[in-house]
């Protein structure tokens, strides 16, 4: 009776060491995708100096559109949670078409190598930044529902393992893609 004992505490002892071990492993995926993601926005901000550096000498009149997007990519720097992050990321997108928008009213700026080049760096940028938000989320998705699923949910509330926040866009007009027209 005492081994059959044994046994089943030793194997308990397995399982939880082995669900615990799977919620740690998922945990830092999800910390790996934020941070694969962080890397592809942080790219993004890079690019804006350059970009109003460029489309300075055609909008002075705008200035205050550009004035936001050199302020947002400072807050950038200071942001540290996924809904900071995120919160920036959807006022960027928002200033970014307003820049691009712009800028069809300046044929000089459009005919810009520069400009052009800048586009094509920004729209393969936002191509990326939308895989990674892909890959969190659904990296995200994984480890919230095994910290909700029995028996682990009973490991993940013992050791503390708390869900992780979805990056999500908040507002219709940040839905939008921001448009990069090469053929105007």
């Amino acid at each position: 009776m005492g081994y059959i004992i044994l046994a089943i505490v030793i194997v308990l002892i397995l399982v939880i060491i082995s669900i615990y071990n799977s919620l740690v492993t998922l945990r830092q995926r999800v910390r790996n995708a934020f941070a694969q993601m962080d890397v592809q926005l942080q790219r993004r901000f890079d690019l804006i100096p350059n970009l109003v550096d460029t489309v300075k000498g055609y909008m002075k009149h705008e200035s205050d559109v550009l004035e936001k997007v050199t302020a947002l990519r400072t807050s950038w720097a200071n942001a540290t949670t996924v809904a900071e992050k995120s919160d920036l990321d959807n006022q960027l997108s928002g200033a970014l078409k307003t820049i691009m928008a712009v800028s069809e009213n300046y044929p000089d700026l459009k005919a810009s190598q520069n400009f052009s080049e800048l586009q094509e760096e920004l729209r393969a940028t936002e191509n990326k930044i939308a895989a990674s938000r892909q890959f969190y989320n659904d990296t995200v998705t994984r480890y919230n529902t095994k910290i909700q699923v029995i028996p682990a949910n009973i490991v993940a509330a013992i050791f503390g393992f708390k869900p992780e926040d979805m990056f999500k866009v908040d507002s219709d007009e940040a839905r939008k893609n921001v448009k990069v027209d090469f053929n105007n």
